[in-house]
């Protein structure tokens, strides 16, 4: 019996027995993130009424189970009696699902895993150099040996304390952690492809042997980036391109990933929960008319300090994602989404199988651990010290910690973005990671969100507001809004909401009004001679009202 089913958030909601509240209590460039321990304090908060977070608000799940569209990764009968144990299934090599390196079909020069196996195994000896670690790679990925070089990964060992890691301790476990693939991953991993809702959920375990896979390069057909390639419209997985040049950047990456490794590799750290990825898509027939929406405004808090990771705890955080999730995680990417999915590296097994989100889809993670506290932001990134996350823990034992990813628009030219079909497109992008499903409105945490596609994307983080306000309206969430340390943003954007309010703004005459001004944007050349929205806006009640 295959192991397919919806996660917990598309429940029958008329089974009142089964629902309750918890007992238990790439794209930017302009994040400076605080050092640990630097949270927001209540003056640091503009706005009304308190947020629901999970577990507070939390809606009992079902039973765990699989179906058609939810591939379970472990043994489910073996989970409901208390254990954690891998899914025994038929693994298929195909392009509906991962090509896992122990299924390599053998050819004349024998089969690929023994190769990996060999090589894997030599590196379990605690005495090896990075020099065994490139050895063991290539001679495994021979078509690349040429065009692979580990002078980074040289530099980190060469500068990282042994205090802090012992690398040739470390390698060893993670070699004896990814020779382990065989035995923890015996069910294929289906590919979360474009215009289907799947989700996956699999163990912290099954996770962390698949990254050390990942590290040591052993995915097949993974390599090749070029626009024609089998794995074209996916991310990168192999940690080839981590390895290469000496960069501050790559080096504080490296520590991050080299403390995950540390942590899950101990017996008496590494962790024993589940952690679910489910890529959701709406079809056009889903689509809000949003000229015709009457809903009000949901409630917005703006916080100018704290972070969304840890201030907007409990709730559904936005992940300011590229297409390609991940963004430049492997590469010297180091913005919101990178910092995130370096913080928790558990986030990065979803390269493996995501494919480049669509204008209708979103990717949502539920039960990441974080491993890191980090600070800075791009080139004053910094690995800080190792994280103990403290959150409980729901009936699946995954984390309550939910991550959305949704991908902004990036615009070449400021004016592109004030357009019916921009603002669409990302109302569209924002609707889809924001809504709630079959979930009651009084079990929905709020989202805790910021400057979405604000950076080196080009957006207009007034705009953006606007439109994240209006699509949380329609999927009936609140906000809380992190303008990370502009205390300036965070004043005029919780005034904007309170006007709005007072003058009983629905989403269809917001949207309406947005029309409006790229109407009134279109007819001026130079941009910085045009209002902001928020003045326009303003400007067009007041004198609506003083025509009363």
């Amino acid at each position: 019996m295959a192991r397919e089913s919806k996660p917990g958030s598309s429940h029958d909601t008329t089974d009142g027995s089964k629902r309750k509240h918890s007992e238990s209590s790439s794209n930017e460039d302009t994040n400076p993130r605080q050092k640990p321990g630097a949270e927001a304090q209540p003056r640091d908060t503009r706005g009304e009424g308190k947020l629901k977070k999970e577990p507070e608000c939390h809606m009992e799940l079902d039973k765990l189970s699989a179906d058609m569209n939810h591939t379970v990764l472990i043994d489910i009968n073996k989970f409901n009696a208390g254990r954690i144990v891998p899914y025994k299934g038929m693994h298929r090599w195909d392009k509906l699902h991962v090509k896992l390196p122990q299924c390599y079909p053998p050819n004349y020069m024998g089969s690929r895993w023994a190769a990996t196996e060999k090589a894997l195994k030599n590196l379990t000896d605690k005495g090896v150099s990075v020099g065994d670690v490139e050895m063991a790679i290539k001679s495994y990925n021979q078509s690349y040996s040429r065009d692979w070089y580990f002078d980074g990964l040289s530099s980190y060992v060469a500068k990282m304390p042994k205090l802090e890691n012992n690398f040739p301790n470390v390698i060893s476990k993670m070699a004896k952690l990814a020779l382990k693939l065989p035995e923890l991953i015996q069910h294929p991993i289906p590919l979360l492809r474009q215009n289907h809702n799947h989700a996956i959920t699999m163990s912290q375990e099954q996770i962390s042997c698949l990254l050390a896979n990942a590290f040591f390069c052993t995915f097949p057909r993974r390599n090749a980036t070029h626009p024609n390639c089998e794995y074209s419209n996916y991310p990168t997985i192999n940690f080839s391109s981590l390895f290469a040049e000496r960069s501050p950047r790559k080096f504080q990456k490296l520590r991050a990933l080299f403390h995950y490794f540390n942590t899950v590799t101990k017996e008496d750290s590494k962790p024993d929960g589940l952690v679910t990825f489910e890529r959701i898509c709406i079809k056009e027939s889903e689509y809000p008319e949003w000229n015709k929406q009457v809903g009000n405004l949901t409630n917005l808090q703006v916080y100018s300090k704290g972070c969304i990771e840890k201030e907007g705890k409990g709730m559904l955080q936005v992940d300011f994602a590229a297409k390609m999730v991940g963004g430049g995680v492997l590469g010297q990417g180091l913005v919101q989404e990178e910092i995130r999915f370096i913080q928790c590296p558990e986030l990065i097994v979803a390269r493996l199988f995501t494919e480049k989100l669509a204008d209708n889809e979103c990717l949502k993670i539920t039960g990441v651990q974080m491993y890191s506290n980090t600070c800075g932001y791009s080139d004053t990134f910094e690995w800080h010290s190792p994280h103990t996350d403290q959150t409980k823990r729901d009936e699946w034992k995954r984390l309550y910690c939910q991550i959305v990813a949704i991908d902004a628009l990036k615009f070449d030219d400021l004016r592109q973005q004030f357009t019916e079909k921009s603002i669409k497109r990302e109302l569209l992008k924002a609707y889809v990671g924001f809504k709630k499903g079959n979930v009651p409105t009084e079990y929905t945490s709020a989202i805790a969100t910021g400057n979405w596609g604000c950076g080196a994307f080009k957006g207009d983080p007034m705009l953006k507001a606007l439109i994240q306000m209006m699509a949380a309206a329609v999927a009936e969430r609140d906000l809380a809004y992190f303008t990370f340390g502009n205390e300036q943003q965070a004043e005029h954007l919780q005034r904007m909401h309170k006007f709005l309010k007072s003058h009983n703004m629905t989403v269809g005459k917001l949207y309406n009004l947005l029309q409006d001004y790229c109407k009134h944007y279109s007819r001026h050349h130079h941009p910085h001679q045009v209002k902001n929205v928020f003045d326009y806006i303003k400007d067009k009640l007041a004198n609506r009202s003083s025509q009363l």
